[in-house]
């Protein structure tokens, strides 16, 4: 196939999901030269591409263009676990004690209805991006872990929200996953699965099919506000009659002006070869729910519609100065713990098969409290900060900021999400000093809770620090 615009294609995808995402990843054309438009917007991924199509789905008029580094879901959106996360980047119990009781409730009912919403989305909009409802499932393995499942339920019942997650037993669980060290289990019924790759590639031709204009291969330098409001690129500058949106997620932190608003925290990801008949029912899950634990460094788990299993874990430390070395990708020594990881989860699965391992980066504000922003007299717009349940988060914000710069009523408005005001992560060397820390400490936990030994002494004080 020829390239558009004379471009090549994508010489290597950063994750499976852009291998099996239905087409060929041939670049679009980049900016050539100045150009103006009404909505300019930084970022192809989920939030610049939700943010463009609910634009164009409520003003066919307006003028909307997109700029991007690399090619449409290079980043995160890429790259994620496939989940439709019912559950808000900032824990109930926290978001409680910020907003109050009834905000807290709210916001989660949104993000819950949200999952629904991304599939009738899709549905809409012609977009086969294997969306399954399916479920989460948040188990406890070993005792240590079971108070946090009951704290959880505990706050969700006082927040009028019990009926939205069920307690299991130890046998309970076991029955839904065969995995080792059950000690219970927490079931959330609204939850669903994507394939990002095929969600974030039909999201850009949804928007290119109402008139957006994407330019792939085109990084932008800086964001100019104010009078002019503008992207200016190595290629040219994009200016926009009435805002620029900045959709970059963990990437803006490397760009003027957000050094110190999102912390790029590494992610990553093996994927097995399609299991076997006989190895399905050696591991159950057979309902394929959303699966993770409450392990403190993180761990999540899917099942693909062709029946792999997919196990993300965080990654390599936080780097010095937020940098995100594209290295996240080739460490092959983590990938390899990764893998025995999900051995030991399930050991009748000792021979099993993996086929792809890959990094990203997501982004992390300083209160764990995602953002979406627009100020009409600087002609600036932003969405940012899913701490790792973008896919979810990013629809609700781009749906809600879309309003914002149109001018309709989305009913989001009343959420905490919608802020101008982010507390700056702290400067260099402290940053690096208290995340790796806190990285470190974690590590510490998860390694005792997993041998059955007494957390370290300093555990309390290292989960306060990270409390999201």
């Amino acid at each position: 196939m020829t390239a558009r615009g004379g471009l090549d294609a994508v010489s290597s995808a950063p994750s499976f999901w852009l291998e099996d995402c239905g087409e060929d990843l041939q670049l679009r054309p980049p900016l050539d030269g100045d150009a103006t438009v009404d909505v300019a917007i930084l970022g192809a991924g989920f939030s610049g591409l939700w943010t463009a199509l609910h634009l164009l789905r409520g003003d066919p008029s307006l003028n909307v263009a997109i700029v991007e580094r690399d090619f449409c879901g290079f980043g995160a959106s890429g790259r994620n676990g496939g989940w439709c996360s019912p559950r808000f980047p900032v824990d109930a119990g926290s978001l409680a004690r910020r907003v109050g009781v009834e905000r807290a409730r709210e916001t989660l009912l949104a993000q819950q209805a949200m999952v629904a919403r991304i599939g009738e989305l899709c549905a809409e909009e012609g977009i086969d991006a294997h969306y399954r409802r399916t479920g989460l499932l948040v188990v406890a393995r070993g005792e240590a872990q079971r108070a946090g499942i009951e704290q959880t339920h505990a706050t969700y019942e006082r927040l009028g929200l019990g009926d939205q997650s069920f307690l299991l037993s130890a046998e309970e669980t076991f029955a839904r996953v065969h995995a080792t060290r059950l000690a219970g289990g927490l079931f959330a019924p609204v939850g669903a699965s994507v394939h990002p790759g095929r969600l974030v590639r039909g999201l850009a031709r949804a928007v290119e099919r109402r008139g957006g204009r994407i330019f792939e291969k085109t990084e932008a330098l800086r964001i100019r506000r104010g009078p002019r409001p503008a992207i200016e690129t190595g290629r040219g500058t994009l200016w926009a009659r009435k805002t620029v949106v900045a959709a970059g997620e963990a990437y803006l932190s490397g760009m003027p002006g957000f050094r110190r608003t999102l912390l790029p925290i590494s992610s990553m990801i093996v994927l097995s070869a399609p299991l076997t008949d006989a190895q399905w029912r050696a591991a159950g899950w057979e309902n394929g729910e959303s699966l993770c634990s409450q392990a403190h460094t993180k761990d999540y788990l899917t099942r693909t519609r062709d029946g792999r299993i997919l196990f993300g874990s965080r990654g390599l430390p936080y780097g010095f100065g937020s940098g995100m070395p594209e290295r996240a990708r080739l460490q092959r020594r983590m990938f390899e713990q990764m893998r025995e990881t999900v051995r030991e989860w399930w050991p009748s699965l000792s021979d099993l098969e993996f086929t792809h391992a890959w990094g990203g980066y997501l982004g992390i504000p300083r209160d764990w409290m995602p953002a979406v922003s627009y100020d009409a007299s600087a002609g600036f717009a932003q969405l940012l900060g899913y701490s790792g349940r973008g896919v979810t988060t990013s629809a609700m914000g781009g749906e809600l900021l879309a309003g914002l710069i149109g001018g309709w009523t989305t009913g989001y408005e009343n959420l905490p999400i919608h802020r101008s005001a982010l507390p700056k992560w702290e400067r260099e060397p402290i940053r690096w000093m208290g995340v790796r820390y806190i990285q470190n400490t974690y590590a510490r936990i998860d390694a005792a809770d997993s041998d059955g030994r007494r957390r370290p002494l300093d555990a309390p004080f290292a989960e306060y620090l990270g409390e999201p």
